[in-house]
């Protein structure tokens, strides 16, 4: 147990504690206590790795309804905003990698918010970080259509052909190896995404349902774009399950396992130095 971030020894599995006072909440129930001690701990946790007194951050699953803070929309939102980057969030597993375009709002709001400059970004967001995390020279990447069918030529809405095909086009004369629009539901249905290093998805449930179905048990939330590097489990608080033994420590652990890689592979740092031999109580 350490006093301060500081503090920290290497080599061993440090604890901080951030309240001397007892922590008072109610276990798997929502309650305004718990998000208080969520967003204290990000802002906490944001302050030292400002200051260099921490090298990552893994974040654990919070009831956003539970954050008193202003447009608080989740993590990513608020790091973004914090750290003055331009945030694409990217669900990681052994078997794919999906990015979305737009994020934690209405399916109502998603047709407005597009516009080809905004594809265009987040394609190039998506490469450079398959390059720089993950390690991959010359990235694919798969842009999914917004309507069905990708608009079917444009009977099915004008989205496709007049925001996602031009931003596709553009970013392939930037040397960019980007295919689409493509229909999601083909795509997915006949596994193509084997064949892409990324994917990128026009709204949330586009993108989650389908690497949820693949990959729930391992799938970690990675915020690319930003300076620090950031992970999450790819899972909600599951109240449900809380204080019953039942809840897989799977995505987690796969979140520390790919931060510590990200981290090594942007500062060029070898594997030993960030492998966790003791646990100092």
């Amino acid at each position: 147990m350490i006093s301060e971030e500081a503090g920290a020894k290497e080599g061993v599995l440090n604890v901080f504690s951030m309240w001397n006072d007892p922590v008072s909440f109610n276990l798997g129930k929502n309650s305004p206590s718990g998000g208080k001690y969520a967003l204290e701990s990000l802002q906490r946790a944001s302050k030292a790795i400002e200051e260099g007194s921490i090298d990552l951050m893994i974040t654990a699953p919070l009831n956003k309804n539970n954050i008193e803070y202003r447009g608080f929309n989740g993590h990513t939102g608020f790091l973004a905003e914090r750290f003055g980057k331009e945030a694409i969030m990217i669900m990681v597993s052994e078997e794919i990698k999906v990015a979305l375009v737009t994020g934690h709002i209405p399916i109502s709001e998603v047709s407005q918010s597009l516009t080809a400059d905004l594809v265009l970004g987040k394609i190039k967001a998506l490469h450079q970080s398959l390059i720089g995390d993950f390690g991959i020279e010359d990235p694919s990447i798969a842009v999914l259509g917004l309507n069905p069918h990708a608009g079917d030529e444009g009977l099915i809405g004008k989205e496709d052909i007049e925001i996602i095909a031009p931003a596709v086009s553009h970013a392939r004369e930037q040397e960019i190896s980007a295919s689409g629009p493509i229909s999601a539901d083909g795509f997915f249905g006949s596994k193509s995404y084997k064949h892409y290093d990324g994917i990128l998805a026009m709204y949330h449930d586009q993108g989650l349902l389908p690497f949820k179905s693949i990959s729930f048990d391992t799938g970690v939330n990675f915020t690319a774009g930003l300076s620090i590097v950031r992970t999450s489990p790819g899972h909600g608080v599951a109240y449900d399950l809380a204080g019953q033994g039942r809840a897989s420590t799977t995505s987690f652990e796969e979140s520390v396992r790919l931060a510590c890689d990200i981290y090594r592979r942007r500062f060029n740092l070898a594997e030993e130095q960030y492998f966790i031999d003791d646990v100092e109580a």
